[in-house]
């Protein structure tokens, strides 16, 4: 039963690391995109297609077209 329970407890603990991890991550992504959009004016919707662009230019990159 004590195994059990400690191992219990380390699978709570990794995952709520991995949780608060993920929401940290989200919350600064969003304040980034807040950020730029209101001293920029860029929008997410820029900034996804310049991501797309991105990984064409680098895939005709690689297969040298």
């Amino acid at each position: 039963m004590i195994p059990t329970l400690i191992l219990a407890w380390i699978v709570f603990a990794v995952l709520w690391k991995i949780l608060k991890t993920t929401v940290r991550t989200a919350l600064t992504i969003a304040a980034i995109l807040v950020l730029l959009q209101i001293g920029f004016g860029i929008t997410p919707q820029d900034i996804w297609s310049q991501v797309i662009h991105f990984a064409q230019t680098l895939s005709q990159i690689r297969t040298g077209k």
